[in-house]
């Protein structure tokens, strides 16, 4: 069921976004070759018990799409990870590509983003270029979210960026109504027909999240964690997400990282 929240409860959610933004622009700034996933994971988790009202939306969470409880505070995914990504012990190389997605409930509301960005002082430009398409469909994505368009407008933007970019597109998983749960309806695409779907309405708030892989529109799910998504021709995938609040004056992002 969509559930639409009024102006003094999207200001309640702000905390989350706000707390979600800081620590994945504290985790870009720290995060550099040689650091360990499960460093990564370990900050988020101190920033989590630091901040009074926080509690992480993955340890314990186990959704029909993953297998058995996450168990972490953070999504890590690596090259040719693209989603759920599970930390390990692993140490950035030059040249990884990495996405974090976070997602944090303060005070009962959740905040949920996404960043990618190469670790190295000689990132691949094809890398450089896939993870600005995903921010450009995420820019295009959040302008289209405005009340009266459709919830086809906003999936149709961006997967005319994808396009542009000429990335393969795939529908399995996409964006998500968020409130007090971070997954609720509706199902944000990342393609659809402009002019379709349910009407944009003030006080809908969703996280938008284009993800696509260089050359594959397919994944599968790594056996060894159960959860992480890699794309099937062992092609790299980049992953950009915002939550955001529509209101009267248009769509507000919540998960502001400046």
């Amino acid at each position: 069921m969509i559930e639409l929240k009024t102006p003094q409860e999207i200001e309640e959610m702000k905390p989350a976004g706000r707390f979600v933004g800081e620590i994945l622009k504290e985790l870009k700034a720290m995060t550099k070759v040689g650091t360990n996933l499960l460093e990564i994971d370990e900050y988020v988790h101190k920033k989590i018990v630091d901040r009074k009202g926080a509690e992480s939306c993955y340890v314990d969470y186990a959704p029909d799409f993953g297998t058995g409880p996450f168990a972490h505070y953070i999504c890590t995914s690596v090259n040719d990870a693209v989603l759920h990504g599970v930390p390990y012990d692993y140490n950035l190389k030059d040249g990884d590509l990495i996405s974090l997605d976070l997602a944090v409930s303060v005070n009962g509301w959740v905040g949920d983003s996404a960043i990618s960005f190469v670790v190295g002082k000689d990132p691949d430009p094809s890398d450089l270029r896939l993870i600005k398409c995903t921010e450009e469909a995420l820019a295009a994505g959040i302008d289209a979210a405005r009340p009266g368009n459709r919830l086809g407008d906003v999936s149709s933007t961006i997967g005319d960026i994808a396009r542009e970019y000429g990335y393969p597109i795939n529908l399995e998983f996409g964006g998500h109504g968020v409130g007090h749960i971070m997954h609720g309806d509706p199902h944000v695409a990342n393609d659809g027909k402009a002019g379709h779907g349910y009407r944009l309405r003030p006080g809908l708030v969703i996280a938008i999240e284009p993800w696509f892989l260089k050359s594959t529109d397919e994944i599968y799910q790594d056996q060894k964690d159960g959860w992480t998504l890699r794309s099937s021709d062992g092609s790299r995938g980049a992953h950009s997400e915002h939550t955001i609040a529509i209101t009267e004056d248009g769509p507000q992002i919540l998960t502001v990282r400046d």
